[in-house]
């Protein structure tokens, strides 16, 4: 079902062509999305069931997105929120919610955070990236009943700072946070080609943890924990800030953060304010170039189109259907 005040995309001319979206699933992660004809050719269901687990993800923007995405191939598609906190599902646990979600007949699983570390412990089998970041974003239930679980989260970021970031400096950037955001923005940052990370946390031992994994990764000494108190010393020799903490953490997200903020900072709040946030506003108003989490959240609907269906999905008319959703009532009349 559409949103009352909106309407399905549709075209005068057949739609362009999908581009390829650039994250693909790994070749030895079976997720038969596609069913095999009696003549050998390979075609897309043509129904799908997708659910989106988390709290209070009834006023998630991706629903619409993945039903508006279908609509173009001409899917019967329905993307449903499962909530962790409804009373059909408490007390189950995630592995009774996987159960209760496969016997129901779902094709795939959106998870919303925070229950994306929670998830992969229960899965039959996870990709390579899943596996390094241990959390999932995306779950696949194969014809024979096993759950494959994704991690898209990575690759989504990176194709965000393409798009809304694209030629920035990269020699020096700092990193705020070193918790479950900060752990796939800073793998994001190391498959960017950022030349030195500098990460800190009001919790020092988490990012003292995060940059020896990342250095262990790596390969070298690449990422550097250091205290809060030292932020805005840091500032002043960096190309780049990524925050991935919420508004108003003490010790980060402060005042005297904002001051040193300079116009020759780029700005990526990877955090998920449901609005502009106060950083990326104080940024704006000094001329840096700042990107906010939309562009995250298009990238991973389409991933998570792609892993369900097996369908290239097209983003470009996904980040149109993004923007035609989030605008003010008046302007569809």
């Amino acid at each position: 079902m559409w949103p009352k005040r909106y309407e399905p995309c549709r075209h005068l001319t057949e739609p362009a062509q999908p581009e390829p979206f650039p994250w693909r699933p790994s070749p030895d992660i079976h997720n038969e999305p596609v069913r095999t004809l009696a003549s050998g050719a390979v075609m897309a269901q043509s129904s799908y069931l997708v659910g989106l687990i988390g709290s209070d993800t009834e006023g998630s923007l991706t629903v619409d997105l993945h039903e508006r995405e279908a609509h173009r191939y001409n899917l019967r598609y329905l993307s449903r929120c499962v909530d962790t906190d409804g009373r059909a599902f408490r007390g189950e646990g995630m592995p009774g919610l996987l159960r209760a979600c496969r016997n129901f007949g779902f094709s795939g699983l959106r998870v919303a955070p925070p229950h994306r570390h929670s998830m992969a412990p229960y899965l039959d089998e996870l990709s390579p990236s899943a596996a390094r970041l241990k959390a999932v974003d995306v779950i696949v239930f194969t014809r024979d009943g096993r759950t494959v679980g994704h991690s898209t989260e990575v690759a989504c970021r990176i194709a965000a700072m393409g798009r809304g970031l694209p030629g920035v400096p990269l020699s020096r950037v700092v990193q705020l946070g070193a918790g479950t955001d900060g752990i796939a923005v800073a793998h994001a940052l190391l498959e960017k080609k950022v030349e030195r990370l500098l990460v800190t946390d009001p919790a020092p031992d988490r990012a003292r943890t995060l940059t020896r994994q990342l250095n262990q990764r790596a390969g070298r000494d690449w990422a550097q924990a250091f205290i809060t108190e030292e932020l805005t010393v840091q500032l002043e020799e960096v190309d780049g800030l990524v925050n991935t903490l919420p508004s108003g953490k003490e010790g980060c997200l402060s005042a005297p953060l904002f001051a040193a903020l300079h116009k020759g900072l780029w700005i990526f709040d990877a955090h998920r304010h449901p609005f502009y946030s106060p950083l990326l506003r104080a940024g704006n108003a000094l001329g840096c170039l700042v990107l906010d989490t939309d562009g995250v959240l298009v990238n991973e609907a389409a991933a998570a189109f792609q892993l369900v269906t097996g369908l290239i999905p097209h983003t470009s008319h996904m980040f149109g259907d993004f923007a035609d959703i989030k605008a003010e009532p008046q302007v569809h009349t």
